[in-house]
């Protein structure tokens, strides 16, 4: 049943799911709180049959008020990122969103070739719905898809209230990442290029047949050091309290440094008894995809079987890659890290 334009605005569990571009609207679609909480990504394919609320106009979308408490976790994939966005969902203290689709529509709209107004429009509208608070007092917290790295400027320029926090695996994980989980990686990272390449996003020094010629985890490589060089650059202009950063593997070693740490950079207010419980909870203690017991323990001997059977080719690239930062003034390690080695 179609609910009232006031209704679905003023209720944040209807997610606004979709920018419906032909009637410049949003659409929205029923997830209650629980649902997030047991649902990976917000895409129709975690998310199944969903009731729909109806579209409203983004003119609509535009009067929320823009000044809510958000926070946006970027991130390089493949780093935990979902397990950081659950731990850090507490009622009463904050609610994450992981990977909302309309942020990717905004995307879709900038490669598209939108006017440049209207992506920024857009996205105004995206960030105000998605910043609405499920509770009295509570933050949001935004994980986009890392399709939206290269607009990470636009969203805090658009909430300056916002705080942002890129959370990475090291290259050498990132890696051995994208080599243990086979063929489909290895095409999604090319399909990541593709599109940051589209973005004007490589900033390497490399021609288009320079990257015709990369290996795959070349490739992997090349997507890491752009995302690392655009966070650097971005958080130098902004300053450590809008923008910092946090190593994967660090966080995953000692989650509870990790948990107070993200909770601090993004304004929540934890004491110790919840720092605690959260880091020995489920967002740490079970896979964050399927929901099965998964300890750091299981994790590491994932990624020591995966390294001894791939090392030749990881240990080359990482050889390369550190070359290509070096000429490119690219650093390994994220701007302003929330937790020292």
């Amino acid at each position: 049943m179609a609910q009232t334009s006031a209704a679905l605005l003023n209720d944040p569990e209807w997610l606004a799911h979709r920018l419906v571009e032909g009637t410049d609207a949003a659409r929205f679609v029923r997830v209650p709180r629980a649902r997030h909480g047991a649902t990976p990504f917000l895409t129709d394919a975690d998310l199944g049959a969903t009731e729909i609320g109806g579209d409203v106009a983004l003119h609509d979308c535009l009067a929320l008020p823009g000044d809510a408490t958000l926070g946006l976790l970027f991130h390089s994939a493949f780093c935990g990122s979902t397990m950081l966005v659950r731990a850090l969902d507490r009622p009463g203290a904050a609610m994450g969103l992981s990977e909302p689709v309309i942020l990717n529509d905004v995307v879709g709209m900038r490669r598209r070739g939108a006017d440049p107004r209207a992506v920024a429009r857009a996205a105004d509208a995206a960030t105000r719905l998605l910043a609405r608070p499920f509770g009295a007092g509570e933050a949001v917290i935004v994980k986009p898809s890392n399709v939206i790295n290269p607009l990470a400027e636009l969203l805090l320029a658009l909430r300056p209230q916002a705080r942002g926090l890129f959370l990475y695996a090291p290259l050498e994980t990132f890696l051995i990442s994208v080599a243990r989980k086979g063929l489909w990686c290895r095409l999604w990272v090319r399909e990541l290029l593709e599109g940051q390449l589209r973005d004007g996003f490589i900033q390497l020094g490399f021609t288009p047949e320079d990257l015709f010629r990369q290996t795959d985890l070349q490739v992997a490589a090349t997507g890491w050091l752009a995302q690392h060089l655009h966070f650097a650059r971005l958080a130098e202009k902004l300053g450590p309290q809008r923008l910092r950063s946090l190593d994967a593997d660090r966080m995953t070693a000692r989650p509870a440094e990790a948990v107070a740490a993200a909770a601090a950079q993004f304004g929540l207010t934890l004491d110790a008894g919840a720092v605690a419980e959260i880091a020995s909870g489920p967002a740490f203690t079970r896979h964050s995809k399927s929901g099965a017991a998964f300890t750091p323990e299981d994790r590491r001997a994932e990624y020591a079987q995966a390294r001894a059977a791939y090392g030749d080719e990881i240990d080359k690239v990482l050889e390369w890659a550190k070359a290509v930062a070096d000429s490119a003034g690219a650093a390994m390690e994220g701007p302003f890290p929330l937790l020292q080695a």
